[in-house]
């Protein structure tokens, strides 16, 4: 195995770990098989799909898109000295992009319990084993922060000097920490209350929460300050001790600045105090994290089977053929028992039911919600059609990918029937319900004036998911394949699929010209949803078992 530099790094911080009560050598042992480990993976495509082998560490060689990401950080950094909103937002998008890292591909390491049996039977004590997890996790965080915070720290430093990229230094590590181990103490303090599948599925459901709630506080963060003479200003409200990234901006107000108001100093103190006492806490609770860990391992899951009698009627009612209504039903629970589905997908969803609300009160006028029920604000509802690309994207990959090969080896008559099953799933079971309950609110601000143009967005939805899922899932199978590989393909093509919703507004705009247009418009979507339907699921028989050996 070869010398990491990131591990000759780490051993600068020996006397720590080992104050701490880590074993740091059996640790940096770990640490290096895990690495190696990392390098050496290989993703295994399916042979059908035609592509490459890709050797190395793919998550390193992917981290330029967060360079790319980082530019958007830029002009915060140029906009004179405004400390408190510049680095404020910088830090907001910072945190962001970290927590949702942490959460979307590393919450699976901070609670893999797979090497328990091979390190756990050796003479290692388990403060070690989380020390060496927790580090592990750190390193690739590290990695991330790096690539999204390298070019903004230059253009700190360029712009700024070298006392303002000191201390943007110095509260990024706190930030790495903050997140990581307050993520770790989150996910503790469920595992103290709840066993096997149960606490699963409330990790499934807080991992959601966390990454809806990132982009929620983001916008609280925005709206804390305000424009006077075209200058943004900020007011000092209690609750903005709520708020990390407002810490973050306090210490260039106290330092570079001068500011020493009572609530610049309370916040430069929070800043440097709550991720030193979260490592603390964590250091303290890391065995008791490690053995509820093994929680994990029961399944306390009643095995009742459930009444799925909505799945039943869906199937029953919109489904033509037996094998239809087979695939309905098989989508549908996959969708709603898949935690790896439902942590990348719901908290798509959830943004779509809050943005709407956010744009709509964040332009709304001065003759308040009357003057806004006479606007078109009701098109902020096409936010449900954007969440199609990258939901219907999803529904080709899984947990379970290795079973698909009963897809194969079932008497299935026509493939058409498994894609069909599966789109007529998704958009009743995921699609449906955010339009159904922004639909009713929207007929609550807006009145019953736009159920045509409701009915529009609702036919341009299913048109869309045609479109995108004839594109984006090119006959690959449903649920056939591996999440690993879902951050691999797909970045360009998502985002051009996303662009269709813009063709879909304004078509829409453009029908709400003429009198009558927006019927005339629907009546247009109908006839393409019949062409796009047989087109995207032209009746092909299953390839029989034999000739696929």
């Amino acid at each position: 195995m070869r010398d990491f530099q990131s591990l000759k790094f780490l051993s600068l911080f020996k006397g720590i770990f080992i104050r701490l009560g880590v074993d740091y050598e059996v640790m940096e042992k770990i640490l290096r098989i895990k690495l190696t480990m990392d390098e050496r993976r290989v993703p295994t495509i399916f042979t059908e799909n035609g592509k490459q082998k890709k050797e190395g560490n793919q998550f390193l060689k992917s981290l330029w898109i967060y360079g790319l990401y980082s530019l958007i950080l830029i002009p915060f950094l140029l906009l004179g000295e405004n400390y408190m909103y510049q680095v404020s937002l910088v830090f907001g998008m910072i945190l962001f992009i970290l927590m949702t890292s942490m959460i979307s591909d590393f919450s699976v390491v901070l609670l893999d319990i797979r090497d328990k049996n091979i390190i756990q039977t050796k003479p290692v004590d388990k403060k070690t084993i989380a020390a060496a997890k927790i580090v592990h996790i750190m390193i690739y965080m590290t990695f991330v922060a790096g690539a999204f915070t390298t070019i903004p720290f230059l253009v700190g430093l360029f712009r700024h000097g070298i006392a303002f990229s000191a201390i943007f230094f110095i509260e990024l590590v706190l930030t790495i920490l903050l997140v990581v181990v307050l993520t770790s103490l989150l996910y503790l303090f469920i595992l103290r209350f709840f066993d096997g599948e149960k606490l699963k599925d409330i990790i499934n459901y807080v991992q959601i929460l966390l990454s809806v709630g990132v982009v929620v506080g983001y916008q609280v963060l925005i709206r804390s300050f305000e424009f006077v003479d075209l200058n943004m200003a900020y007011t000092f409200s209690w609750w903005h001790f709520l708020i990390p990234p407002l810490w973050y901006g306090a210490p260039f107000e106290v330092l570079l600045s001068g500011n020493s108001a009572n609530h610049f100093m309370a916040f430069t103190v929070l800043a440097v105090l709550v991720p030193l006492i979260a490592i603390y806490a964590y250091a303290k609770l890391m065995p008791s994290f490690e053995r509820n860990l093994e929680k994990l391992l029961s399944d306390t899951k009643t095995r009742k089977k459930p009444r799925n009698w909505l799945d039943e009627a869906g199937a029953k009612w919109l489904c033509r053929s037996t094998e239809e209504r087979v695939f309905y039903r098989f989508a549908s629970s996959m969708m709603k028992k898949e935690r790896e589905f439902k942590l990348k997908v719901f908290p798509v969803l959830g943004m779509a039911l809050f943005f709407p609300f956010l744009f709509i009160f964040t332009y709304s006028v001065d003759g308040g919600l009357g003057e806004i029920a006479d606007g078109n604000m009701f098109m902020f509802i096409y936010f449900c059609n954007v969440i199609i690309p990258s939901v219907v994207f999803m529904l080709k990959f899984s947990e379970g990918y290795k079973g698909s090969w009963l897809f194969r080896a079932a008497p299935i008559e026509r493939i058409s029937h498994v894609h069909s099953g599966t789109v007529k799933a998704f958009f009743v079971k995921m699609y449906i319900p955010v339009f159904l309950f922004l639909s009713i609110v929207f007929l609550w601000i807006f009145s019953t004036r736009i159920l045509p143009d409701l009915a529009a967005v609702l036919l341009g939805g299913l048109l869309q998911t045609l479109i995108t899922y004839k594109i984006a899932n090119k006959g690959e199978l449903p649920f056939s394949m591996s999440f690993e590989f879902a951050q691999e393909s797909g970045g360009a093509k998502m985002l051009l699929l996303t662009l269709i919703t813009g063709a879909f507004i304004g078509a829409h705009f453009l029908a709400n010209v003429f009198d009558y247009g927006i019927y005339v418009y629907a009546g247009v979507l109908v006839v393409a949803i019949g062409i796009g339907w047989r087109m995207a699921f032209a009746e092909k028989r299953a390839v029989p078992v034999q000739d696929t050996i």
